[in-house]
């Protein structure tokens, strides 16, 4: 069983933005397109392909990323690069990961 060494005592602003996060990752869309960022920086195209979304859907899903910040763009030209925001990100997929492959 896990114990917290110490009580955690969260304001409401911190408990918000954790329910935003954890509510941002619920859909299996929005999962399959971090995992393919796992693998690094890709534009539209490619993220297309990896997740066999429409090219409109995973904008749509890129905008509802970006604004949690879970990915960041990057422009070169005409095309976005998407990249994860940081490495906490990649660790809160593996450890769901983990979790959900767990028996």
């Amino acid at each position: 069983m896990f114990l917290a060494e110490t009580p955690m005592n969260l304001d409401e602003r911190t408990s918000q933005d954790i329910a935003d996060l954890f509510n941002s990752l619920s859909d299996p869309s929005r999962v399959r397109i971090i995992a393919a960022l796992l693998e690094g920086e890709r534009n539209i195209s490619a993220i297309v392909e990896a997740v066999g979304l429409s090219q409109s859907a995973v904008s749509h899903q890129m905008r509802t990323l970006r604004q949690m910040r879970i990915v960041r763009a990057r422009k070169e030209g005409r095309q976005v690069f998407y990249c994860l925001d940081d490495e906490h990100i990649a660790d809160l997929f593996r450890q769901g990961l983990e979790h959900a492959r767990h028996e």
